[in-house]
């Protein structure tokens, strides 16, 4: 798989992630919701630069 790619495959799990906590618990409560979604991307970011941004 290119980088590209794996990068592109790696934003879409993100975003399915941060839409599927949305519908399914924070639907109606917007400061819970963007504190969440802050802290999704977070750790999403974290992630890829310990683990995947060293290729």
């Amino acid at each position: 798989m290119s980088r590209h790619a794996a990068v592109a495959l790696y934003v879409v799990a993100m975003v399915v992630i941060i839409v599927g906590v949305d519908f399914l618990f924070l639907r109606d409560r917007f400061w819970e919701r963007l504190a969440v979604n802050i802290g999704i991307v977070v750790v999403f970011a974290v992630f890829y630069f310990l683990f995947l941004r060293r290729s």
